[in-house]
């Protein structure tokens, strides 16, 4: 997220989303798998009396990509990162509205994909459409509470203080979180869109306000 946005994710004064402050957004900590699909829509036109009609080009549209992965957790640290992640995912698929005024009425953030080198993806511009965490029966929990809780242990089994004024979350050692994203590109990037450039690699969004092009 950019711009005015950066007040709502606030990552290095917002206790909760901290974990992310480093890479600005969320990460998966075991390289996912990724479904891409590129297409190009032909409308087909009829001739009168011709067996075989003209194929018209439409449109060359990106595909939403499917990206799911492990997500292990191993430690307390581990566990901020996974519950970090959960409430980025549940921010960014939700509009502005509300009581707060700023950006009221704006639509989910537009945020920047990244991965697998430069000319692969490299700041594209996607909406998120969809996320799904897996929560599977029979699964370890640690909690991001280090000091209060033993290593690896689950909620059923651990006592706390009734006094106690610090939240408890839990993390299931093993689960999967998968994101729908569509590429998404306003009208003045589109603008400085070159056919020329993109077959040479020059529009992977490698200059400071650019967007990659995929």
């Amino acid at each position: 997220p950019e711009g005015r946005l950066q007040d709502f994710f606030d990552f290095k004064n917002n206790p909760l989303l901290q974990p992310l402050a480093k890479t600005n957004g969320m990460f998966w900590p075991i390289t996912p798998s990724m479904v891409i699909q590129h297409s190009a829509n032909y409308n087909p036109l009829a001739q009168t009396h011709s067996n075989y009609p003209f194929q018209a080009c439409q449109t060359s549209p990106i595909d939403s990509i499917n990206i799911i992965g492990a997500f292990p957790v191993q430690n307390s640290e581990d566990a901020k990162h996974w519950v970090a992640t959960v409430n980025f995912l549940r921010t960014v698929t939700k509009m502005f509205f509300g009581r707060d005024q700023d950006l009221k009425g704006n639509p989910p953030p537009i945020l920047h994909l990244s991965g697998y080198g430069a000319h692969m993806f490299n700041k594209v511009p996607v909406v998120l459409n969809s996320f799904n965490v897996e929560l599977a029966s029979g699964i370890d929990d640690i909690s991001t509470k280090q000091e209060a809780v033993p290593f690896q242990t689950t909620p059923q089994n651990v006592h706390f203080d009734v006094n106690s004024t610090e939240e408890q979350t839990w993390a299931p050692t093993r689960s999967n979180i998968s994101v729908l994203v569509t590429p998404i590109y306003s009208r003045d990037s589109i603008k400085n869109f070159s056919m020329k450039k993109f077959v040479r690699g020059e529009l992977n969004g490698k200059g400071e306000n650019e967007v990659g092009f995929i």
